[in-house]
């Protein structure tokens, strides 16, 4: 189950503001910063993100068919705001695994329950 659409314009115009005073600095969330494909408009979506063996891992929980995805696949770079600091990722790719093997056990759990099958892999580019 991919959360609703409905919910994602309900998420854009009132959660996350209100998480994006903490997205950024209290993990697990963060802020993906990116352009549009088209616009080059800047954008901020606030994220679920892990880090393990040197790579962000990102829960899409609207499923890889979002504009923002769209737009960091896309681009060879984007910037994640994490733990207070912000990090330039690209190589961002669409990985898909209904075992949510590749997130904490207390998130995958979570993340099993709502059927999120896809995540979003990135490499630092220091």
């Amino acid at each position: 189950m991919v959360l609703p659409r409905s919910l994602a314009r309900f998420n854009r115009r009132v959660t996350n503001p209100v998480l994006g005073t903490l997205a950024g600095r209290v993990p697990p969330l963060a802020v993906v910063e990116h352009r549009g494909r088209r616009t080059g408009a800047a954008y901020r979506t606030p994220v679920l993100l892990f880090h393990a063996a040197g790579r962000y891992r990102i829960a899409l929980t609207y499923g890889p068919d979002t504009d923002w995805v769209r737009n960091v696949t896309a681009a060879p770079e984007f910037v994640l705001y994490t733990r207070g600091a912000h990090l330039r990722v690209g190589r961002a790719t669409v990985h898909r695994d209904p075992s949510a093997d590749w997130a904490p056990p207390v998130v995958r759990d979570v993340l099993r329950a709502m059927e999120v099958r896809y995540y979003l892999e990135a490499e630092s580019l220091h």
